[in-house]
């Protein structure tokens, strides 16, 4: 074979490769118009700006779990702890807090909790050789008894007004005082939840995209042996996902916590899966390789204003939970056929 039909086939590759993940992100955003559209139709207070903030706040949550799980899936592996994690990250936050620390402090330990067991992660599946599957499922029932056993199963409350302003605060809140002394707000402001969110994703876009740990990353997922051929550390790199895997879940607890001004060891239940749900209907490939962190938004979007929708609507949690189900299995099929081709 010549060098020649060698790059044209090469070129090839590269172009299908972006026309299916470019095909796959338009099909997503154009199925989260769809449901907006849908949701506007059935109630008009969906596009109510008061709904609007909650869908971002609820979003926001999911978006940061979203971001470090599609890293971890890029490189062909899964984290299913993000859920305890993120519970035990705001637990550890929130006794922080109640023996003394000041709230800034106490939040960095939160995230650097995540990110410990998100190394520990790392260390089992590169180390030890055990599945990603497996690793992780045993690190969500490690995390998730440790947070239940440090607060005896109880809400850490008490924490100070300081503690909900991560969760509860915006940026460019208008508020002014009417005649009879009550104020009413004029701009409720853009939530810092979803400042975090966007710094956070851009940051995150950057490194996969810019950065050679971002390059790694992809090369690991794409295919492992040809990457540890070509040079790269392939055991540092899944480490490093994983580490701000558990990192995103830390911070994801904090803004979580802030916002109920409360520390529940219980949070977090299935979040995993949103997150998962996110990573996959963005166009993350669980065969590993492929996605990105504007997918991966869309996807947080897709998963925040399904269940904000059909709350709105009436609509129960478990018949939500059926109905994300069912998103979450098509979204893989349609990466099936998508590997498939």
């Amino acid at each position: 074979m010549t060098e020649a039909t060698q790059a044209g086939g090469g070129e090839t590759a590269g172009a299908l490769k972006f026309s299916a993940d470019t095909f796959h992100r338009l099909t997503a955003l154009m199925t989260l118009a769809l449901l907006i559209v849908v949701f506007a139709f059935g109630n008009a207070a969906f596009l109510s700006v008061n709904n609007g903030l909650t869908v971002l706040l609820q979003t926001s949550v999911i978006g940061l779990l979203g971001i470090g799980m599609t890293m971890v899936i890029i490189t062909g592996g899964i984290d299913l702890s993000v859920g305890s994690v993120l519970a035990l990250s705001g637990v550890i936050t929130g006794l922080s807090v109640k023996a003394g620390l000041p709230v800034i402090p106490a939040m960095m330990l939160g995230v650097v909790t995540g990110a410990l067991c998100g190394a520990f992660n790392g260390f089992v599946i590169t180390r030890m050789r055990i599945t990603p599957f497996v690793a992780t499922l045993g690190m969500m029932l490690i995390a998730r008894g440790l947070a239940l056993q440090l607060t005896g199963a109880a809400p850490v409350s008490g924490l100070g007004e300081p503690f909900g302003i991560l969760g509860n605060g915006s940026l460019f809140r208008v508020v002014e005082l009417r005649e009879n002394g009550f104020p009413r707000v004029v701009f409720p402001g853009i939530p810092y939840p979803v400042i975090l969110l966007v710094i956070v994703a851009a940051a995150a876009a950057y490194l996969l995209r810019r950065r050679q740990l971002g390059r790694h990353i992809y090369a690991t997922g794409s295919n492992e042996e040809a990457a540890r051929l070509a040079g790269v550390l392939v055991d540092r790199t899944k480490i490093m996902a994983y580490v701000m895997s558990g990192a995103l879940a830390g911070l994801a607890g904090n803004v979580l916590m802030s916002r109920l001004v409360t520390a529940q060891p219980s949070e977090g239940v299935m979040y995993e899966l949103d997150a998962i749900a996110a990573a996959v209907i963005g166009g993350a490939s669980l065969m590993g390789g492929v996605g990105g962190i504007s997918g991966t938004m869309i996807g947080a979007f897709i998963i925040g204003i399904l269940r904000n929708g059909l709350n709105m609507a009436g609509v129960s949690a478990f018949i939500q939970q059926i109905v994300i189900g069912f998103v979450v299995i098509g979204a893989v099929w349609i990466d099936q056929l998508r590997n498939r081709n």
